[in-house]
């Protein structure tokens, strides 16, 4: 049997968190881009299969395959580290600094990865520039205008909005890292992993990363998006929702629950039985 225990589950996500804190900033930022790029690689591919058959569901289907990678090659997404590396700090073994710190280096190496492959495949979609966006191309330009200038469009039910389905996400994508703990062979965390993604991607939350990748994208192939709209109106709230989702409604929900806990003595040591 190679389950593993939900209390066993919630030492590994301590340990996971503090095991994070110790990377130096050079490792949180290689981890990061490499993840930030399988990630919009995920994305690229998921898109490819929803024009190439009409049917959203067919690249909900696709996209888990990219988490799956990080998890299994031990990268970091920002996302991820919402939900456990708060741990350690809940149990009074790290400053609010040194998260704050954790999160901006993944943050920042996610970013890099996310724009880096965007530029790539914007060169490869679009012959270096010299043809008009189609297909993928114009199916990420549209997504991106409806992540920014879609929700500008209704004001602060906009902003409600993204925040809500940004808390949603990371709610599913820290489940799934979660649930790869439950499992030490590899099918078996793949399988885990697979499920929560796939439900998040089906129903079109919003993942700060994917966002850091197909919203730049589209702005690099010409849709009507600018820097700020970008941010005020998607990259900011979701990455808050995406921090208030993943940290409270798996994190420190699965913590509270399942933390590890001393026995009482009663139950520490057999009782003695007094010799006749």
């Amino acid at each position: 049997m190679d389950y593993v225990k939900p209390v066993d589950v919630a030492s590994a996500m301590i340990e996971t968190g503090r095991r994070k804190l110790t990377l130096s900033p050079l490792d949180l930022v290689i981890r990061g881009a490499l993840a930030g790029g399988i990630l919009a690689a995920a994305t690229s591919l998921a898109l490819t299969g929803t024009v190439q058959t009409n049917q959203p569901l067919v690249g909900a289907l696709i996209f888990p395959v990219g988490l799956i990678l990080i998890v299994l090659l031990g990268l970091d997404l920002v996302t991820g580290a919402f939900g456990l590396v708060p741990l350690p700090w809940v149990e009074k073994d790290a400053s609010a600094s040194s998260l704050l710190a954790n999160f901006a280096w993944i943050f920042l190496g996610n970013l890099i990865g996310s724009v880096v492959y965007g530029a790539l495949l914007a060169i490869a979609l679009t012959n270096f520039g010299t043809a008009e966006p189609a297909g993928v191309a114009a199916k990420i330009i549209a997504v991106a205008q409806a992540k920014t200038t879609g929700y500008e469009a209704i004001g602060f039910a906009g902003q409600v909005t993204v925040f809500v389905k940004a808390m949603l996400c990371n709610w599913m994508v820290c489940l799934a890292i979660v649930a790869a703990m439950t499992t030490s062979s590899t099918i078996g965390k793949i399988a885990c992993a697979y499920m929560p993604v796939f439900i998040f991607f089906a129903q079109g939350f919003e993942h700060s990363v994917v966002n850091m990748f197909i919203i730049p994208t589209g702005m690099i192939m010409g849709a009507k998006i600018t820097v700020a709209d970008w941010w005020l109106w998607n990259q900011i709230p979701v990455t808050l929702g995406n921090l208030v989702g993943g940290f409270i409604f798996t994190g420190l929900a699965l913590y509270i629950t399942h933390r590890p806990r001393s026995a009482p003595a009663s139950m520490a040591m057999p009782s003695q039985v007094p010799a006749e």
